[in-house]
């Protein structure tokens, strides 16, 4: 049988072990861990690659998109529309600083926030009082837009940025998976908002050994107050103005990403190679019950394909017997999570989102994928609709 697994990091860590080991054997030679010349060099390097004026490495995902909330002074009161169909962090890091998150429903084809819902929700439940935006249902005030440029497919950002304009918001990117993605007008995800935020989680195109992040913006204020956020607030070293919290970033990490970037243009590279053959082999197999992914401009990195698919649970255990790895992104939109329960939200609020939530399906489409993997998984859901 042809296995072929969801994700496959050894095939990756194979290329690159004869330039990682060095550099962490460097690292344990100096056992300076904490911050140091591999996360400042780190920090130029992804700034200069998305476009930014500054980057600060942090240890997570989820707590670079804290430290933005935390840098914007988000805090009990305030309020941040973002999407429901995404990873929990994005809203839960929200409601950890006790403000609220505001859900607004998908585009049908990107799986990104939908900015005209976005312009619905404010237009039909808020209002302006001097510069603030205020929700009538809540009171809160509406502090910032938090799109996510899901899958690794860019947010319509300009839409995002005429809203923000409109009613002064800040804007957070949840790049979390779209590092070098693009839009329609070739500027990289991350530079465009207030903050950007990624991820360097291990499934990440580029990936850390363990849990990693990093924070990027135009804003060199913002960045210094992000800068003294990821070490407790302290500035200097144990004088607190603020309180922050721990979010600095391992130095072996930083190094591991380092040597990692220099890949990970041709990784993306594979990624669309392996998307290009999916869509042209589901193109010929002209399969009604599966839709590949709307392509709408710019550069589409594919940290996941996704297809929706007809009775997907019963596809995915299928596949799953072929020994074809796939995942579902993400089965229980944000709004009804149990933890989300008091926000009021009920089922059918979002329609998009929970429809998305219930067709989709991630394929493998990692790099080193070989073409006989690529075909054995056409040939599975092919045979697995025709047998129906």
């Amino acid at each position: 049988m042809t296995i072929v697994p969801l994700l496959d990091l050894k095939a990756q860590f194979a290329q690159i072990r004869d330039e990682v080991m060095p550099v962490i054997d460097q690292i344990c030679a100096s056992q300076q861990f904490i911050l140091g010349e591999h996360v400042l060099g780190l920090e130029q390097e992804v700034a200069a690659y998305c476009g930014s004026s500054s980057a600060i490495g942090v240890s997570s995902g989820t707590d670079a998109l804290l430290l933005a909330l935390m840098a914007l002074k988000i805090g009990p009161g305030d309020e941040i529309i973002t999407s429901p169909f995404t990873f929990f962090a994005t809203a839960g890091v929200v409601a950890r600083l006790g403000a609220r998150p505001i859900f607004c429903d998908i585009d049908p084809y990107s799986y990104n926030l939908s900015a005209a819902a976005v312009q619905s929700f404010i237009d039909h439940h808020c209002e302006t009082q001097g510069s603030k935006l205020i929700n009538h249902s809540t009171g809160g005030i509406i502090r910032a837009l938090m799109p996510v440029h899901l899958y690794g497919q860019a947010a319509d950002m300009d839409a995002f940025m005429a809203i923000a304009k409109t009613y002064n918001l800040r804007i957070v990117e949840d790049a979390a998976q779209a590092i070098g993605t693009t839009d329609n007008n070739a500027r990289r995800v991350g530079s465009l908002g207030d903050i950007g935020c990624f991820s360097f989680f291990p499934s990440k195109n580029l990936g850390a050994f363990g849990d990693a992040g990093l924070c990027t913006t135009q804003d060199a204020a913002l960045a210094d107050d992000m800068r003294v956020l990821r070490v407790h607030g302290g500035n200097p070293k144990y004088f607190h103005a603020v309180i922050g919290g721990n979010f600095r970033i391992d130095a072996l990490q930083a190094a591991v990403l380092r040597v990692k970037l220099r890949y990970l243009d041709s990784w993306t590279e594979a990624r669309q190679r392996n998307a290009a053959y999916y869509f042209e082999a589901f193109a010929q197999a002209e399969l009604s019950q599966v839709v590949t992914p709307t392509l709408l401009g710019g550069r589409h990195i594919f940290n996941q394909f996704v297809v929706r698919a007809k009775n997907r649970d019963a596809l995915k255990k299928y596949l799953g017997e072929q020994g074809i790895g796939t995942e579902i992104y993400y089965p229980v939109p944000l709004h009804l999570q149990k933890c989300f329960a008091y926000l009021g939200y009920q089922p059918h609020n979002f329609p998009e989102s929970e429809l998305a939530a219930m067709t989709t399906l991630a394929l493998p489409i990692y790099p080193e994928l070989s073409e006989i993997q690529l075909a054995h998984v056409v040939a599975c859901i092919v045979k697995f609709y025709r047998e129906l």
